[in-house]
């Protein structure tokens, strides 16, 4: 198949404040070239925006019409979005004609996972016809909604490109990668080839949500505040008896099903030290689930930044834990470059979810193609 360019775009529900943008080259299937990639701040007044959007999304709880912010947030996603692929194409040289598509995954405010005799339901803002028409190049959005409606999860769809990583570092089933984002998410590939994917637990938003809370800021950077305080065991034996966390997979979460309350009573701290150790400890659990358990984990995602969650994840999942980076890959970078790759395997009308990994009946595709005007197209530049 022909290798095309592809950009990616992801902004996860930990709300760090960035727009993720990465250009991959591939046919779908495999990794031809790494293109560049940046992280595009959000413009003034859209974290709060959405902040406010993801409380008001978790009270509608898909009953009734949908929030009025809802619409507002997603023209502004929407803009921002497209203004960041625009400037960073510019930035980079590449030609509006040379991209092949625009994967736009969008902001998800609510995910509910299916349960028996109920379909699950997922909200992603993002205008991907509007997108199109702004930068005359088509788009590929709304991933999760068909798989959803087959039965499935909907999540995790990074499966399928992390095989893809895998399978270039010549991995084979003894390691797999783990997602560190909002929620943490693992892939693992069996000796047949077959991703495996689910969500472990959360990693990022119960603890981020914990330090802004307590007014020390946006996230507990280097995990300097958890350092200094001492994980409440007892606390930890009861939250690990949450059902989830012995459910078979595939399973998905939203990420509200865990909160900071975990931590309440406790001093800052240990509140952080805590809910660090919750994120290593409910990975150990989900690598109990797997057919066969990986001694080797390589961490992407922001938390792969936090030094006390890579050294809990080593020591409570007992694995050797490798940063995306020392096999050559971007870890900040992953989940946009998976959403390019989606968007380019949509295009070829390629699955992009799996019995394995969102428990669909069969391999599906998903993802909805924006085709950008004809007269927008013949004037990309």
């Amino acid at each position: 198949m022909r290798q095309e360019w592809t950009v990616g775009l992801m902004t996860g529900t930990v709300l760090d404040g960035n727009i993720d943008v990465a250009l991959l080259r591939s046919d779908g299937e495999s990794i031809a070239e790494f293109g560049p990639w940046t992280l595009a701040p959000y413009p003034d007044g859209l974290r709060p925006l959405l902040v406010e959007t993801l409380a008001q999304a978790a009270d509608w709880g898909f009953s009734g019409e949908e929030p009025a912010i809802f619409a507002e947030a997603e023209a502004r996603v929407t803009e921002a979005q497209s203004e960041a692929v625009a400037r960073f194409l510019d930035e980079v040289g590449l030609p509006r004609a040379e991209v092949a598509a625009i994967g736009f995954h969008g902001q998800t405010v609510l995910h509910r996972a299916p349960t028996p005799g109920r379909k699950g339901r997922t909200r992603q803002l993002g205008d991907g016809a509007d997108m199109a028409r702004r930068l005359g190049i088509t788009v590929v959005n709304d991933f999760r909604s068909a798989d959803m409606a087959a039965g499935g999860q909907g999540a995790p769809l990074a499966a399928i490109y992390h095989a893809a990583l895998l399978k270039r570092a010549d991995a084979g089933p003894e390691t797999a990668v783990l997602n560190l984002g909002g929620v943490a998410n693992i892939t693992w590939v069996d000796a047949d080839g077959v991703p495996h994917a689910f969500d472990t637990g959360p990693a990022n938003a119960p603890l981020n949500d914990w330090i802004g809370r307590k007014g020390l800021g946006g996230m507990d950077r280097d995990g300097r505040i958890a350092a200094t305080g001492r994980v409440d065991e007892a606390r930890l034996a009861r939250l690990f008896e949450h059902p989830y966390l012995a459910a078979p997979y595939p399973k998905s979460l939203d990420r509200n099903d865990f909160t900071s309350a975990m931590a309440d009573g406790l001093s800052d701290a240990d509140g952080a030290a805590t809910l660090t150790a919750f994120t290593a400890g409910a990975v150990d659990r989900a690598l109990a689930r797997l057919p066969r358990r990986p001694q080797r984990l390589v961490l992407c995602g922001g938390g792969r930044h936090n030094p006390v969650m890579r050294r809990e994840i080593a020591e409570r999942a007992r694995v050797e834990v490798l940063m995306s980076e020392d096999l050559g890959w971007r870890g900040d970078a992953v989940e946009a470059e998976c959403f390019a790759l989606l968007a380019a395997r949509t295009l070829r009308a390629l699955p992009i979810s799996f019995p394995t990994t969102t428990g669909v009946a069969r391999a599906l595709g998903g993802g909805v193609v924006h085709a950008a005007p004809a007269y927008l197209q013949a004037g990309a530049r």
